[in-house]
């Protein structure tokens, strides 16, 4: 019985205050590299800023950027995706509306595309007054915009954004509370 007492105090110095012994710092190295290149590439930690996804996302939510949804098919509407806007840290989230060939406008509030509604609960989740005239997703290209149209045009980042600068799609680790 003291054995298996002391065995388990000798693991516990050992994990905590291991040898810094080549094997050690091999591990520790290799340990390293593999979260730099899964931080990196893979699965980046961001944060929102900005009332612009409401309600959808909350202001100042922990998100990750998942890297990998779109390096094999492109997003399609009503995916929330991440846009690199300016350098590695700066960037965007917003919901695509309308992809390639698509024919996009606002008309008194209400998103168009190719002539009438999507039938999609993401389509028109705030009432806004927004006019914007038609105009066509060019090749290579998706038309983006934030959830919370209730908010003044001017005030808001949207557009076509090419699909190269879309560097991934949200996860949210937790769904926050809501104050209702």
């Amino acid at each position: 019985m003291k054995n298996k007492h002391l065995s388990w105090k000798t693991s516990l110095r050992a994990f905590l205050f291991p040898r810094l012994n080549r094997k050690f710092l091999l591990r520790l190295l290799l340990l390293a590299v593999l979260t730099y290149i899964g931080v990196r590439c893979i699965c980046q930690p961001a944060w929102t800023n900005g009332s612009s996804m409401l309600p959808t996302y909350q202001e100042r939510q922990f998100l990750l950027c998942w890297k990998p949804a779109y390096w094999f098919s492109p997003p399609q509407p009503g995916d929330v995706v991440i846009i690199r806007l300016a350098g590695p840290k700066v960037m965007l989230l917003k919901r695509v509306l309308a992809v390639a060939g698509d024919r996009v406008e606002f008309r008194q509030g209400v998103l168009l595309v190719n002539g009438s509604t999507p039938q999609e609960p993401w389509a028109n989740m705030t009432a806004c007054d927004w006019n914007l005239e038609e105009r066509t997703v060019a090749d290579g290209c998706v038309y983006v915009a934030g959830d919370n149209r209730s908010m003044e045009m001017q005030y808001h980042e949207f557009g076509q954004v090419a699909l190269k600068r879309i560097i991934g799609k949200p996860l949210r680790l937790f769904q926050p509370r809501r104050s209702d």
